[in-house]
């Protein structure tokens, strides 16, 4: 199931952050950061599918070695708590091929990046070994300076409108629907909350019942259905990274539940709509409502039996808004009960999760030393 997922943050001296220990870490590579002395080595590390910088055609050549582009961009900065990069992080439609994905990553960063003037280092991961095999996302390390034929210049502070991430977040949902729509695959994803959308979907099933239009209204209330759900919590640069690790605490476990419930609601919901397209691939007739009726059950014993035995017999689109119900309440209503009741329960244990974690990679960033790097930054 493709996920909508982008999110982005800053790196910042001030939460004990630096730009060479983010991306040696992103692209699994050794980084010698020659503003502090320090080495981080992530050689070793697997999960890297793809890497590749991009940067704007008046950039210099050095822009390229990675370890000389992130060295610059942090002694351009003089301030202890200066914020030398930004990331954003994207979910990648397990749907699409290896390629494709570099393909949508590549083209999204160009266009929403570089051609403002960034430079941007792209670091495509695979799934975790013990993690969902269709969680696929690529890191986007960004620089906060212009760039010019000599070297950095002067910040752009309108790369931090919230205007701005607004449009990537579009930016990102439209790219990506026209990756799967390419790919030929129906799947899509959309960067607007689940309420806004389900309000759309339940409103314009509304308008074609009124209308009489009963195929539109049954694709609707399914896709409203599939949007009744809880969207993914939002982790925090650390808490992703332990999800990457391997590492379930609170938040993690809340993340992968909540997700384990979408697809849930999604593979319903699909096996409801391929009812609907069985119909929709047949000839429009007299029998259109017979034909919805067999496609949702599969025979016509209802519709065979005496009305004074089981009353009149309810057409297609009642019979789904009513099984549609039943899985909302049924199906999920309980188990949304226990996940938002573990949630307030464990909320001050992942707090302290979170702390002890941040402080011990905090401590190890601190203690690294030259040929040995320990520097997850969060």
């Amino acid at each position: 199931m493709a996920i909508y997922h982008l999110r982005a943050s800053m790196i910042s001296r001030s939460h004990g952050r630096s730009a060479t220990a983010a991306i040696a870490y992103r692209v699994a590579e050794r980084i010698e950061d020659r503003r502090t002395g320090l080495t981080f080595d992530y050689a070793k590390r697997g999960g890297v599918d793809h890497t590749e910088t991009l940067a704007p055609d008046h950039a210099p050549d050095w822009v390229f070695d990675r370890s000389e582009l992130w060295n610059r961009v942090e002694e351009a900065e003089t301030r202890k708590n200066s914020q030398v990069a930004r990331e954003v992080r994207v979910a990648l439609p397990a749907e699409l091929t290896h390629a494709q994905r570099v393909e949508l990553v590549r083209d999204f960063a160009q266009e929403q990046f570089v051609d403002r003037g960034m430079i941007a280092d792209i670091a495509l991961h695979a799934p975790g070994r013990d993690g969902d095999d269709r969680n696929h996302h690529a890191h986007i390390l960004l620089t906060t300076r212009e760039i010019g034929p000599e070297g950095f210049t002067t910040k752009n502070r309108d790369w931090n409108k919230v205007e701005l991430l607004e449009g990537w977040r579009e930016a990102w949902a439209r790219d990506a629907n026209l990756a799967l729509e390419r790919a030929g695959i129906e799947e899509r994803i959309d960067h607007r909350t689940l309420e806004v959308q389900r309000d759309e979907a339940l409103e314009l099933a509304a308008e074609a019942r009124e209308r009489g239009d009963e195929a539109e209204e049954l694709r609707e209330t399914v896709r409203a259905v599939s949007l009744d759900r809880e969207p993914l919590p939002q982790l925090s640069a650390g808490a992703w990274q332990m999800k990457e690790r391997g590492h379930e605490v609170g938040a993690v476990r809340a993340w992968h539940e909540v997700k384990a419930q979408a697809a849930e609601v999604a593979r319903i919901a699909q096996e409801l709509a391929g009812h609907v397209r069985s119909w929709l691939g047949r000839d429009q007739g007299a029998d259109r409502a017979l034909r919805l009726r067999e496609a949702l059950s599969g025979r016509k014993e209802r519709e065979d039996a005496p009305e004074a035995e089981h009353g009149p017999a309810p057409n297609f689109t009642q019979r789904l808004r009513a099984a549609l119900s039943g899985i909302d309440r049924q199906a999920f209503s309980e188990r949304m009960a226990e996940y938002r009741q573990e949630q307030k329960a464990e909320a001050q244990r992942t707090r302290k999760d979170h702390q002890r974690e941040t402080d011990r990679e905090r401590d190890n960033d601190r203690s690294a030393t030259r040929g040995r790097g320990h520097g997850l930054e969060w």
